[in-house]
């Protein structure tokens, strides 16, 4: 779809299940993974919608969960890490995975570019490794020139995200955790809302749109599988909090 409605998503919560993105659409983009800014309201926000929701709220990010929770309170919540290559359920149990075969070889030449090059920084998770460029921006063609060699010398795949290039094994994405989450008891039958920033959350929005709900495009305006549109960060945290009032 050319160019997501602006109209904003609905508030009726009905059978809702809600999928939630983090960072650009919880929290706004910074600098450095490390350097966001998390409003002390979120937490308390996501515990009343699970809550609302009958326990159909999930968290589901690029960052690797043990990075998330750095930041997010995340105790009760069903939560994807690492774009789908993680996933713990709201009982606390994993679904186990096994680190992919050529990672640990990307990973070092990966730090060893990064280290090379002031301004690029390295996110090292469990099943994939990303370098971030948002301080550097002059160096995107010579970092996806440099991921691309990798990718095809490890047999991972490349996924471009904002001002980011990561390596990761294929088959997994947020389309995939959706669909896997949407399979528990509390998930099942509900109908799936997926509200997220980047291209890497198209996945997401085609997988709910197949299960008979759809996607929340936060930003401008693009290209995209979505539904429905919001602006920015404060008017997803408005609209949760009209959800979260109800």
């Amino acid at each position: 779809m050319l160019d997501a409605p602006l109209a904003p998503p609905p508030d009726r919560t009905d059978e809702l299940a809600l999928f939630l993105d983090f960072d650009g659409t919880l929290v706004e983009l910074a600098e450095t993974p490390n350097s966001i800014r998390v409003s002390p309201h979120l937490s308390p926000l996501l515990s009343r919608l699970a809550e609302k929701l009958g326990g159909r709220l999930a968290i589901v990010s690029g960052r690797s969960i043990r990075d998330l929770e750095r930041h997010l309170s995340c105790a009760g919540l069903a939560v994807s890490g690492s774009h789908g290559l993680e996933l713990r359920l709201r009982d606390g149990s994993f679904v186990p995975l096994a680190a992919p075969r050529g990672l640990d070889h990307a990973r070092d030449r990966s730090m060893r570019f990064a280290g090379s090059i002031p301004g690029l920084i390295v996110e090292d998770k469990p099943f994939s490794i990303a370098i971030h460029y948002r301080q550097a921006p002059e160096r995107e063609g010579e970092v996806h020139e440099f991921m691309t060699r990798l990718a095809a010398a490890t047999g991972l795949m490349i996924q471009h995200g904002k001002m980011v290039a990561e390596l990761r094994p294929p088959g997994a994405d947020k389309g995939d955790a959706l669909r896997a989450l949407m399979t528990e008891p509390e998930f099942a039958g509900a109908r799936p809302v997926f509200v997220g920033d980047d291209q890497t959350d198209e996945d997401a929005f085609y997988a709910a749109a197949e299960l008979g709900g759809g996607g929340v495009l936060v930003g401008p305006p693009r290209d995209t599988a979505a539904k429905w549109r919001l602006s920015g960060v404060s008017d997803v945290s408005a609209w949760l909090q009209r959800i979260a009032q109800q």
